[in-house]
């Protein structure tokens, strides 16, 4: 998700966003210390967006 949509969001719909993310994160990080993902960087990048969400929600109130 780029930064310009996160702005864009309301802070309701910013921590919707944020617990869906959540959950896909430990999903992915469950499912690649039982196996090894497809993507690895896909971790890094859920991480990052997450940490953008937390940010901009931060800074909305």
């Amino acid at each position: 998700m780029k930064q310009a949509d996160i702005k864009n969001l309301s802070a309701g719909d910013l921590q919707n966003k944020l617990a869906e993310l959540k959950a896909e994160y430990t999903k992915v990080k469950l499912s690649h210390k039982i196996s090894p993902v497809e993507n690895p960087i896909q971790i890094k990048d859920l991480r990052r967006t997450i940490a953008r969400l937390n940010t901009e929600l931060t800074n909305k109130q």
